[in-house]
């Protein structure tokens, strides 16, 4: 398994690298325009390529409603979290507590789509094959796509959109604007229904080329993130969501799951799905509604490393 995470991790820590070394010679501007280019472009094009590719089938019709499950719950888990936290704060004394951290609206709309959204992409979708003994993916890719679609430029944009823009005029009249105008659910829908008709080889090759570019895109990304952090105090913030995200969350599922009556590596695909790092779409989202990039960035590295400690927990228990 250690060879196997090697190999997973070893793109994201030198084109992360890469990101934050660039970082030096690039303007300030640079990341922000980064991001906003992976949510109009770069994004899009990839589900695109995977739409012309995905084949729904009827048997496994209980995958998404688990994912959404997941989401939901996630959702609330994070909402009741922030709801605890925010009182301690406002209860604080003289009394010695640990530091909170601003808990403004741009906090509040990461926190809760870094709690939900997984990296259920590069990091699930490479690390999974080798650790189920039969080798079935369709529960894990059926996670992924749905997680996408209903979750990511779903949900995610829904919430995105709410907590970066709730100061703003016509609030309620842009959160629909935004959901209207994803570009990655027409891209999506485009794909999908696209997939009886056969490109020329070098427009499929074209569409299908998304990830040579996206995936080490979104890395280095990170890198400048990560290059702009204030040092361990950025991480302790990011400690609560990420908890929430590779423990609680894939724990629960693990549960629900067994009480449904899956097992075996249906189950284990599921819960490994459930507990993927906070996602890259977290920082892309944050980058292009303006929430918290710093928390967005500190959660994604937190996190990754804090599935290779669970990993094994899920082997080993489930």
């Amino acid at each position: 398994m250690i060879e196997v995470l090697l190999h997973a991790y070893t793109p994201l820590i030198l084109w992360t690298g890469l990101g934050a070394i660039a970082l030096r010679f690039l303007p300030q501007t640079f990341p922000r325009l980064l991001g906003r280019s992976l949510y109009w472009v770069g994004v899009p094009w990839q589900l695109f390529g995977l739409a012309r590719h995905t084949h729904f089938d009827p048997t496994l019709s209980l995958a998404p409603v688990v994912t959404i499950a997941t989401l939901g719950v996630g959702i609330v888990l994070a909402w009741l979290t922030l709801r605890g936290l925010i009182a301690l704060k406002q209860s604080r004394s003289n009394v010695w507590m640990p530091p909170i951290p601003p808990l403004d609206s741009p906090h509040q709309g990461t926190f809760v789509i870094a709690s939900m959204l997984g990296n259920t992409g590069f990091i699930g979708l490479g690390i999974i094959p080798t650790l189920l003994q039969a080798g079935d993916m369709s529960w894990a890719v059926l996670f992924s796509v749905t997680q996408n679609l209903v979750g990511t430029y779903g949900v995610g944009v829904l919430l995105a959109s709410y907590y970066g823009r709730s100061e703003q005029p016509n609030h309620w009249w842009m959160l629909l604007r935004d959901m209207v105008t994803v570009p990655t659910l027409w891209a999506f829908a485009a794909g999908y229904l696209t997939q009886s008709v056969e490109f020329a080889p070098w427009g499929s090759a074209i569409a299908d080329s998304a990830l040579l570019f996206v995936i080490p895109t979104s890395f280095v990304l990170m890198g400048m993130r990560l290059g702009q952090l204030q040092g361990l105090n950025s991480l302790k913030v990011a400690a609560i969501p990420v908890f929430l995200k590779v423990l609680v969350l894939p724990a629960l599922v693990g549960i629900g799951t067994t009480l449904l009556g899956l097992s075996g590596d249906t189950r284990l695909s599921l819960i490994l799905m459930a507990g993927t790092p906070s996602a890259f779409a977290s920082l892309i989202l944050a980058e292009e509604y303006n929430l918290d990039r710093d928390l967005a960035a500190s959660c994604i590295a937190l996190s990754t490393v804090s599935m290779l400690l669970t990993i094994p927990l899920w082997l080993l228990i489930f």
